[in-house]
């Protein structure tokens, strides 16, 4: 959008009588600073939320795209300047600008794999880790053809001084910060001093371009490195400072770069023009297919190494910015720029574009197996991820699966998975704990372990616990939740409901981004979900004999369909536990209609007739004429129960809910659910809502 605006207001569109009254060279030049400053900050606060030991961890595939990304298509771009440039002039001019149209830089791939939302996708991690690599070896290369160009002396004294600037950073201030860091209490974010000081010495590092004009934005970029990402330092400097740069400053720097476009349409005229567009197309044809061939060479599917490829094309504002300093160094005509300017623009629109028709991130999560707790084998192991986002949650978890274990004969694997929002960095994490090396995660973590760890061994033989943290975007979390599902072939997902309340019932919060999250998982889950409804620190169960084991009281509500037949499937498991008491409450239509899927009819027949042999399983049939009867039945019973399991039904039409739907609050819980979560049960008992796994 940047561009499109700068472009409208450039001598190109308007012509250069209008532009020129409109803004002068000396305005556009003035916006200019500011476009330079936020380009600045917008390298900074990159490094600020990149983790430099990343390099340390790269795999072979990302090693090999990062250098096939970069080599190949310079080594090209280079090789026809050498053949069909004529003059030396010409030859300096392409080798300056072969690195902008050649190379793949972290920042820009970050953003467009953010503005994608695939950025916890396994292709985005491929592309980060890639880009990395990429963005190494292009200033190595910068460097090199510098030092051997025509002023070899200067470009020396200029690297000599950036190699003892990174020393400085990560030798003495970076130690520093740590020092300090390591000093502040758990959970205390910086004061307004720290904060300044990060300032300052950001100012430093852009007024000390002008000692390293070559290098002029390598110095912020390289203070953002040696700050460490993430909470207490780079997740703060991130909140407080971020978004002034990002919407105020940088879009200067899109804008202006419209603004010096003189021509809309480009007639080659010049030879310089001709040679450059025909080194920028067969570069980026030779970039991409170089892409393609480590992604082919792992067996990766074609249309996912086409995307891998199609992303490490991707040019941004880092290209741009130095395309703009040869423009303003009249290194470049203005014919050239506008070819420069194009380009930027054509790959800005065309990548994302191919990249979102190529890839669909939820395609590889279809429920082409069943992974659902009814097409389990009896006494099979069922396998569960339980999300955790708070401390309550953790209590809430352990209380349901406390309810849900029944026996070793029936034994549980639970995954836990930590979800924390990204602050302060720009590569999601996804952590896999050895409780054994449990003090290397954070101490809130191994409260977390511990309690799960207590619990598994209170129930030895019966259930092993995995422990994981994500640390993502809540955008991106549902990647997250649903990969680690599908890597452990699990058949439900507990995910917490958006919404807890005081003792009094009265609300005490209410995340609206825990509830996207719940939706988008509703929606794209590999396997079978239950949102629980969390009151039991509200119904506690409260008994005279302190040696007495705890009896739970549990019902199902159960009117038909896919999901009430998974909810009743999952109850008659926890019916298997001696310490449960199971009550199912059919809720028949008064009129009883014909109308419907006679097949999914058979099948709560055939599970609703098990139910009423069973001795353990207490059943109750209730006619009902519409909803409003519906929730008169529920009130009257909830308080009866510590837990409640009801079916999510979504979209699904029956006499038994009619009427309830104008009155949902939450959609995404279905009718029951919504009725259930809703303040006049408050206090009452918990809830789980089940959706059984959406089947390709």
């Amino acid at each position: 959008m940047n561009y499109k605006a700068g472009l409208i207001l450039s001598p190109a569109v308007i012509g250069k009588t209008a532009s020129t009254k409109l803004l002068n060279s000396d305005a556009v030049n003035g916006i200019g600073v500011f476009g330079a400053f936020g380009y600045a900050g917008f390298l900074f606060f990159s490094g600020v939320k990149m983790d430099p030991t990343m390099v340390t961890r790269l795999s072979k595939r990302a090693i090999y795209i990062g250098f096939l990304s970069i080599i190949p298509p310079a080594l090209f771009a280079l090789s026809i300047l050498q053949v069909f440039c004529n003059t030396k002039e010409e030859k300096d001019i392409q080798m300056e600008i072969a690195f902008g149209y050649a190379s793949s830089t972290f920042p820009v791939i970050t953003c467009v794999l953010s503005e994608l939302k695939i950025i916890n996708s396994e292709l985005g991690r491929i592309a980060q880790s890639s880009a990395i690599v990429s963005g190494i070896l292009s200033i190595f290369l910068f460097v090199f053809c510098n030092l051997f160009g025509e002023n070899f002396h200067s470009v020396l004294i200029e690297f000599s001084i950036i190699l003892i600037y990174t020393a400085f950073l990560f030798l003495v201030i970076r130690p520093a910060i740590k020092f300090v860091v390591r000093r502040l209490p758990e959970g205390k974010l910086l004061d307004k001093f720290f904060i300044g000081l990060f300032v300052f010495m950001f100012l430093l590092s852009v007024i000390s371009a002008k000692w390293s004009p070559r290098f002029r934005f390598l110095g912020p970029h390289l203070l953002g490195l040696a700050i460490p990402d993430g909470p207490p330092v780079g997740s703060t400097l991130v909140e407080k400072l971020e978004s002034m740069m990002n919407q105020i400053f940088l879009p200067m720097l899109f804008v202006t770069s419209g603004m010096r476009v003189e021509k809309l349409f480009i007639i080659f005229r010049s030879h310089l023009s001709i040679v450059t567009a025909f080194s920028i197309a067969v570069a980026m044809m030779v970039k991409f297919v170089a892409c393609l061939l480590p992604s082919l060479y792992n067996n990766m599917p074609f249309k996912d190494a086409l995307t891998v490829s199609a992303i490490m094309c991707s040019k941004g504002a880092v290209e741009l910015a130095g395309f703009i300093y040869f423009s303003d160094k009249k290194i470049i005509d203005a014919e050239l720029y506008a070819l420069l300017f194009y380009f930027i623009l054509f790959m800005s629109i065309v990548v994302p574009m191919l990249v979102t028709s190529l890839y669909d991130p939820a395609r590889k999560y279809a429920g082409y197996h069943k992974r659902n707790i009814m097409a389990l084998k009896p006494n099979s192991e069922l396998s569960i991820v339980s999300c955790i986002h708070v401390p309550d949650d953790v209590t809430a978890a352990i209380n349901l699966l406390d309810v849900a274990l029944p026996s070793k004969d029936s034994p549980m694997v639970v995954n836990v998975l930590h979800l924390m929002k990204l602050r302060g960095q720009s590569t999601p994490i996804f952590i896999s704990h050895d409780k054994r090396r449990s003090p290397n995660v954070s101490s809130y973590f191994e409260n977390i372990i511990v309690s799960f760890d207590k619990f598994e061994g209170t129930n030895w033989g019966a259930i092993s616990v995995n422990a994981f943290t994500a640390v993502s975007s809540p955008n991106f979390m549902q990647e997250d939740i649903c990969t680690l599902a599908l890597d452990k072939a699990s058949s439900l997902i507990i995910l917490p409901f958006h919404r807890r309340w005081y003792i009094d019932g009265n609300i005490e919060s209410d995340d609206k981004y825990i509830r996207t999250l719940n939706s988008k998982v509703l929606e794209m889950s590999p396997c079978s979900v239950g949102i629980l409804i969390d009151r039991g620190k509200i119904n506690r169960p409260v008994y005279d004999d302190p040696l007495s084991e705890p009896e739970y009281h549990v019902a199902v509500i159960f009117i038909g369909g896919h999901d009430d037949r998974e909810a009743l499937t999952f109850a008659k498991r926890m019916a298997l536990n001696t310490r449960v008491t199971l009550t199912v409450i059919h809720l028949v239509a008064a009129e009883n209609e014909v109308k419907g899927d006679n097949w999914g009819k058979m099948l709560d027949t055939v599970i609703l007739r098990d139910v009423q042999k069973n001795g353990y399983i207490h059943y109750e049939e209730m006619k009902v004429s519409d909803g409003p009867e519906t929730a008169r039945i529920l009130h009257s019973v909830v308080s009866e129960f510590n837990l409640i399991i009801v079916g999510r039904r979504a979209d699904v039409e029956s006499p038994q809910t009619s009427g309830l739907s104008q009155w949902t609050e939450f959609p995404e819980l279905g009718a029951l659910g919504d009725l259930l979560a809703s303040k006049d049960y408050s206090g009452r008992c918990s809830v789980l809502i089940v959706q059984q796994q959406r089947t390709a």
